[in-house]
């Protein structure tokens, strides 16, 4: 272990206290990676709607605590049982790993890892206690998954963390921790889109806009998006997508209208963005009567809702996806290669920037109807 990999390190970090409250940016102390955990020097990170979440104590209301899972950074220090990077190589922390040998990693099948699964504690797996603490009074404070990534500085278990390709821009990078890839992989690896389908997308964030690129890679000859902001419709275009729908202009519902674009059958795959319990049952109306398949990617405050069964029982498929399905060490480095080569566009995606201090203004930014995703520069 280095000198500096054994020392503390006092930075600051955007610390939720309570449920519902705004964030307030702390100085914390952030201690040395223990032997299988890097730290890392944050350089960019980028806004999800699941920090909100998280911010209102979704899925587990843990606090203190420090919200962030997108981001990218370079590592500062290892222990001395990491291998696989090293001082100074630019690396995405990410809330899902892949070890190559559980029952799930050897299907294929599933990017859900049992032996670095997707982590609510909101401590590391090492030894069950968190790395972060206020640096007045020494209180301890709660990971995100097992990023936490609006900090200056992290500790993250080693096999939680993918290099990344210097050529892919920083903002890019944070943009693939989560958002992005979440919605390309849905239709890439999730549904495996067929080619010459039809797709509708419902909800164009940062998700559905990645839906909308993987559906083009994958050859959907239709692709449909909905959403009640006309400002998404030359995002939509800008990705791949072929038409656009608006419910508030038409006053009728997302499921009639995909239908009425599709000469009444519906779609052969239906993905819900928004995380609105009620759209699901439009997305699963929305698809063909014996073939269609819906993907729930979305996840809002509400955490459960009523699905209308009598038209799953009608031969239709629902299935729910974590990353949309994407493997980090099997999948991803062909995402990000993708992105180099410019056969993926995420310049479009950007439309804020802001520095740590002014995360709560970062908040207020996405509620306007021009945002797609803000930035956090360190």
């Amino acid at each position: 272990m280095t000198k500096s990999s054994s020392e503390v390190i006092t930075c600051k970090a955007a610390v939720i206290w309570k449920s519902g409250e705004p964030a307030k940016v702390e100085e914390i102390k952030v201690d040395p990676p223990k032997s299988s955990e890097v730290r890392i020097k944050m350089l960019c990170a980028s806004l999800c709607h699941t920090d909100i979440l998280c911010c209102n104590g979704l899925p587990v209301p843990l606090f203190p605590r420090i919200p962030g899972h997108e981001g990218v950074g370079m590592v500062e220090s290892v222990g001395e049982k990491v291998t696989d990077v090293k001082e100074g190589d630019i690396v995405m922390p990410l809330y899902l790993g892949e070890c190559g040998e559980c029952l799930n990693c050897k299907s294929e099948k599933t990017n859900l890892c049992h032996k670095y699964p997707l982590d609510f504690s909101g401590v590391l797996p090492s030894d069950g206690t968190s790395r972060m603490s206020i640096a007045k009074s020494g209180e301890k404070i709660f990971h995100h998954f097992s990023c936490s990534t609006w900090s200056e500085y992290v500790v993250i278990e080693s096999s939680y963390v993918v290099k990344v390709d210097p050529r892919l821009p920083l903002a890019h990078a944070s943009f693939l921790a989560c958002g992005f890839t979440t919605g390309f992989g849905a239709a890439w690896r999730e549904a495996n889109v067929r080619k010459g389908s039809t797709v509708a997308v419902l909800g164009l964030g940062a998700v559905g806009l990645g839906v909308v690129s993987g559906a083009k890679v994958q050859g959907a000859s239709k692709i449909i998006a909905v959403d009640i902001n006309d400002m998404k419709r030359e995002k939509g275009e800008s990705f791949g997508m072929t038409d656009f729908l608006n419910p508030k202009e038409s006053g009728k519902s997302a499921s009639e209208l995909i239908k009425e674009a599709t000469g009444g059958l519906g779609v052969d795959y239906c993905f819900e963005c928004t995380g609105v319990p009620a759209m699901l049952n439009e997305a699963i109306d929305a698809s063909k009567v014996g073939l269609g398949t819906i993907v729930l990617i979305g996840a809002g405050m509400e955490t459960s809702g009523v699905i209308n069964y009598i038209p799953l029982l009608c031969g239709r498929t629902l299935k729910g996806s974590i990353y949309g399905g994407v493997r980090i060490q099997s999948d991803l480095p062909v995402i990000i290669e993708k992105c180099i080569n410019k056969e993926i566009q995420l310049d479009e995606l950007q439309t804020h920037e802001v520095s740590l201090e002014e995360i709560n203004e970062a908040f207020g930014l996405l509620k306007h109807p021009d945002c797609v995703k803000v930035v956090i520069k360190f």
